[in-house]
């Protein structure tokens, strides 16, 4: 055989080596595994440290986990609206008005309701104190005491209605004040209301910092 014939060979099979056990081992390797998506876990509000949370005033109700709103309500939403700063929207009963926040609100079976919301504007340390003398001056509310921390100042209440008791947290996150309220029917315990809005409400912190 030629020289250069033998030499031609020889390059071809050292070339084949490295591809022919390349696919060799592709085709013995175990496929590797699908990592499957953390399954959502609440978080009660005492166990969560929200003197480190830093909040942003924009839209963050994408970001809220749909595992979360139905841990809240108890049932998956029948209904959902969000708005955003400057947009017209029906922030009480039968009265429209501009938004001068972000926010969303999610309604679940017999009228559970799940709501969340940061101011636009910034807000002042004085500010938020007017603000919690405000909540706290509310017909039909209670404040209460003690409760764990929701921004710094902050403040909880539990409001009586008709048919529904809502519970709520508010609070001062940076310049950022922040409320999250849930309502269900009164036939709910007072305590498992709380702990329920204050776990809907460290997923509403979570999304709103980004975290």
């Amino acid at each position: 055989m030629p020289t250069v014939v033998r030499a031609l060979l020889i390059a071809l099979l050292l070339t084949g080596l490295p591809i022919g056990a390349a696919v060799w081992l592709s085709d013995g390797a175990e496929p590797t595994p699908r990592s499957e998506p953390t399954p959502y876990e609440s978080i009660p509000l005492e166990d969560y440290d929200t003197t480190v949370v830093d909040v942003a005033r924009s839209g963050f109700c994408d970001r809220i986990s749909p595992d979360a709103v139905s841990a809240a309500l108890g049932a998956d939403a029948k209904d959902n609206t969000s708005y955003a700063n400057g947009d017209k929207v029906e922030l009480v009963p039968r009265e429209t008005d501009v938004a001068h926040e972000y926010g969303c609100t999610y309604v679940g079976p017999h009228g559970t309701e799940a709501r969340a919301w940061v101011f636009a504007p910034p807000v002042t340390a004085e500010r938020a104190r007017q603000l919690v003398d405000e909540a706290t001056g509310i017909k039909g509310c209670r404040r209460q005491q003690p409760a764990p921390a929701y921004g710094d100042p902050g403040v909880a209440l539990v409001c009586g209605y008709a048919k529904d008791d809502f519970a709520s947290y508010r609070g001062l996150f940076g310049d950022a004040w922040l409320t999250c309220s849930l309502g269900l029917p009164r036939s709910t315990p007072e305590q498992q209301l709380l702990d329920r809005t204050g776990k809907w409400c460290v997923a509403v912190a979570q999304a709103a910092s980004g975290g």
